[in-house]
């Protein structure tokens, strides 16, 4: 099974939607993995989105981004990284569709309430940049049989 990172950012934590986006990823059957609550500073923020320092919103991104914790999360599941972002809807809150993460619960291009990784590769890079080793659970839940058919997945 694939992972992806997920970030809850300031915009969700301040709206008190932590529990509905939880719930829409647990009812989706991704599977969390890892969790934690964390601050983030201007370092990791520049690491995180390097390809966009040099643009003139950048402050904004850090000023948004470092305005209250954020919830970090590794989903997994098979397809994660795409299907988390399907999840996710476009990254602008008013052209995101019903249904989606932002579509439904957002207005904004940036206080847009959530990360998602776009690419597997990217997942590995920002998995490690965000959680160590240990704080990754090989964790498989019971119900997993009920989430896929047998020639989907390989459990041990």
């Amino acid at each position: 099974m694939e992972q992806t990172l997920v970030i809850l950012k300031p915009s969700a934590i301040e709206r008190g939607l932590v529990g509905e986006i939880l719930t829409r990823i647990q009812n989706k059957g991704l599977i969390i993995t890892g969790m934690k609550m964390m601050q983030l500073d201007e370092k990791i923020l520049r690491e995180h989105y390097a390809h966009l320092v040099d643009r003139p919103f950048f402050p904004s991104i850090v000023e948004s981004m470092t305005a209250s914790p954020v919830i970090c999360m590794v989903l997994k599941g098979v397809d994660a990284v795409e299907v988390f972002r399907k999840m996710t809807g476009v990254t602008n809150g008013r052209k995101a569709e019903p249904g989606t993460l932002r579509g439904d619960f957002c207005m904004s291009g940036q206080a847009n309430i959530v990360h998602a990784s776009d690419s597997v590769e990217n997942a590995k890079i920002e998995i490690n940049r965000f959680f160590k080793p240990e704080e990754v659970l090989d964790y498989t839940p019971a119900n997993v049989k009920f989430l896929y058919a047998d020639d989907e997945i390989k459990l041990r």
